[in-house]
């Protein structure tokens, strides 16, 4: 059973002295093994009901002036009951069709500068795919890794396909291969599968290397430039 989707949009427009779109955005879905339900603001996400921990998580960063959405979780049960409701009518009610599939686009990088022995998180992105589910697992070094391990929720673009997020936490050492393989329904074949090699930069030798022939030179010049005195002094 595929995740059903619902995307309620609200484009509100702001008069000053030209006209400004924002949009309002609230979006429902169910399958038989997952939930879903967000409201967002001109592409970025605000709110998402948490199944898991049975709570609304405000997504939004600190700010003077924070915003609050009392009830949020409990109306994304109520919105799930309805979601699953829907879908079971749906299947029972419709013919199967061609079913649209987008290939999703994956990239995978750190989120901070690569430090030996310092802390980092891999981000694997994995955009412009329909319809969710997508599967994302992570290897380290050829061996499955899930200790770190998290998945955003689907975020929907203005095509009609969504991006997700996973991120693993781990700590760069030199020679370390990490991989983030997303499976598909729409992928032929085999897993999109992308790789990353740690590769910590070096501290640079060169200022130090410089330094240290510029002040050899320079000692050497003063003892040239010390005897040449001396043996001028005894020619006279």
């Amino acid at each position: 059973m595929e995740m059903y989707g619902v995307l309620l949009m609200l484009a509100v427009i702001v008069r000053t002295e030209t006209q400004v779109v924002h949009r309002d955005v609230q979006f429902s879905g169910c399958s038989d093994k997952e939930k879903e339900y967000l409201m967002g603001f001109d592409g970025e996400e605000i709110f998402h009901a948490d199944f898991i921990r049975k709570e609304g998580v405000m997504t939004l960063p600190d700010f003077g002036d924070p915003i609050s959405y009392p009830g949020g979780y409990e109306n994304g049960v109520s919105e799930m009951e309805i979601c699953k409701q829907n879908l079971d009518l749906d299947i029972k009610v419709y013919k199967p069709s061609v079913e649209q599939l987008d290939i999703p686009d994956t990239s995978i990088y750190p989120k901070a500068v690569v430090l030996q022995d310092a802390e980092n998180t891999l981000i694997c992105h994995v955009t412009g795919f329909f319809p969710p589910p997508v599967n994302v697992s992570w290897t380290k070094n050829n061996q499955i890794v899930t200790e770190g391990m998290s998945l955003s929720q689907y975020r929907l673009k203005d095509d009609g396909t969504f991006n997700i997020f996973s991120t693993l936490k781990f700590t760069p050492k030199e020679g370390d291969i990490y991989s983030c393989t997303v499976n598909h329904k729409s992928i032929p074949g085999q897993p999109i599968t992308k790789t990353w090699d740690v590769d910590v930069a070096l501290p640079s030798v060169g200022p130090d290397v410089f330094c240290g022939v510029g002040l050899t030179l320079g000692l050497l010049g003063v003892a040239a430039g010390t005897f040449f005195l001396i043996k001028g002094n005894n020619c006279n």
